[in-house]
């Protein structure tokens, strides 16, 4: 049994009778198996997964075709709620919780008849951008096992990296999507806020949330967006839009007008093999017939301080409700008053990446200091929105590093909070302002390690975002394997 190379060549040998469902969800459980060491898999659902397997497979015989995604298997990050399931956020304030509803994504993909084999890990409450927060062990990049996979969503993307699922759903607050998918020399889709409905989803900050989508190919990512996206009658931020057909889409192909940002090419921060591999990216792009100009985006320095503020104050709010008294870790002393009890239980139970974001998130939230902080954050993300609307009125799409250096060794900003949180500086702009975002793999660094260019297009345009990623991919014959 091989793997297939796409979801549509998998259900062509599956419908003609050359694979199964059971042998294909056997094979990634034979690989999960034998790749426990990259602690992607907090859980695999062995027994449920051959078990809806088979029964698709029966429903296959009898000439049925069961879903857009009949046997693909698909891994969750274990911030997606599965009913039934355990979802921990990697937290221990979560440890043991088994939720009692489906996220309306993991509902959509079930319907459409996907197997879920597992939840994956990630940085606790999806706060980290190297997978080293969670409170059950970091995540290895299969690539080099020394190295981080980028996070938040970082057992998502290894697990596509690796070959451990077919794709992979994770979350997206401020690139914890794109940023692992570069790392991993994948592909990561963030959609428009509110093109997936975010019911079922742990809030980390409310207005920045998104689930987003790992594969190995744009098509693969295309039909799962088709499949769940769309409006909730659960989720009132999710927008009452039409979804486009995602794959039919993708075969068109046109001459494009690209923006990149001068700012974000010639920051200081970028790595300059990266820089100058953008500059021959772009070269080949107007050979191509393509135009590619530069523009001035004077908020660069400004968007990662104004994201944390914002992210971290909607933080304090949404994690007030883990305190330890329905559900949850609740500390094991005895004779506490209520004010202790709520502290010894909190503070137990969140782990050194969380803690620090909700003193912050409460501090620029207090009296004092709210009109400082917060209400100055919100001013400047008004400004990016303005700016970004501006561009992407007159290009088609804006291109981007995704992140400033390739994957960090393991421990290498761990001790250094100010450098890590600049690693967000090119991806926050996609979260702050609500627009889709996708980075595909690129070019091999000489480190050996991958790295991919960002592409950004107007809010809910991601019928264009795919197709413009999908002819990159095809036109410069991406191969970073």
């Amino acid at each position: 049994m091989t793997e297939f190379s796409s979801i549509s060549s998998f259900h062509e040998a599956l419908y003609a009778g050359k694979t199964t469902c059971e042998s294909i969800v056997r094979l990634y459980l034979d690989r999960i198996g034998q790749s426990r060491h990259l602690n992607a898999y907090l859980e695999v659902f062995t027994e449920e997964a051959l078990a809806q397997a088979m029964d698709l497979d029966a429903r296959i015989r009898k000439g049925e075709r069961p879903g857009s995604l009949a046997g693909v298997v698909v891994g969750i990050k274990d911030v997606i709620c599965y009913k039934g399931h355990q979802v921990t956020a990697a937290s221990k304030i979560l440890e043991g919780f088994t939720s009692l509803y489906s996220a309306t994504a993991v509902e959509r993909l079930v319907a459409e008849g996907a197997i879920i084999i597992g939840r994956l890990n990630c940085d606790e409450f999806a706060m980290g951008s190297t997978n080293e927060n969670s409170a059950y062990g970091k995540v290895l990049n299969a690539l080099d096992n020394s190295r981080v996979p980028g996070g938040s969503s970082g057992g998502s993307a290894v697990a596509v990296q690796a070959g451990l699922c077919q794709v992979s759903l994770g979350s997206d607050t401020g690139g914890s999507v794109r940023q692992p998918a570069d790392f991993c020399g994948i592909v990561g889709l963030k959609p428009s806020y509110g093109r997936i409905s975010r019911h079922g989803l742990i809030a980390y900050a409310s207005s920045f949330d998104q689930i987003g989508i790992f594969g190995s190919n744009i098509a693969d990512v295309a039909i799962v967006l088709q499949v769940i996206a769309g409006p909730d009658a659960y989720d009132s931020t999710a927008a009452q839009r039409e979804v486009p057909d995602y794959q039919a889409g993708l075969r068109h192909n046109k001459t494009r007008r690209f923006a990149y940002l001068k700012d974000a090419l010639h920051h200081e921060g970028l790595d300059k093999e990266m820089r100058t591999g953008y500059e021959n990216f772009f070269e080949t792009l107007k050979s191509a017939g393509h135009t590619v100009e530069g523009v001035n985006f004077d908020y660069l320095d400004y968007v990662v301080a104004a994201y944390y503020v914002l992210t971290t104050a909607e933080a304090s709010s949404n994690l007030s409700r883990f305190d330890g008294v329905k559900y949850g870790y609740r500390t094991p002393g005895e004779n506490l008053d209520l004010s202790d009890f709520y502290r010894k239980s909190r503070s137990e139970g969140f782990g050194k990446e969380v803690k620090p974001r909700i003193l912050l998130g409460t501090f620029v939230l207090s009296a004092g200091y709210y009109d400082a902080y917060y209400t100055k954050a919100q001013q400047v993300r008004r400004l990016v929105v303005e700016k970004m609307r501006s561009i992407l009125g007159e290009y088609d799409a804006i291109l981007l590093p995704t992140v400033p250096s390739t994957a960090f060794r393991i421990g290498e900003k761990m001790d250094d909070p100010i450098a890590m949180y600049l690693a967000d500086i090119y991806t926050v702009l996609a979260n702050l302002t609500g627009v889709p975002a996708i980075s595909v793999p690129l070019q091999r660094h000489s480190n050996g390690m991958p790295y991919g260019v960002q592409i950004i297009t107007k809010e809910f345009d991601e019928e264009n975002l795919l197709q413009i990623a999908n002819n990159m991919l095809q036109e410069q014959q991406v191969d970073i394997s």
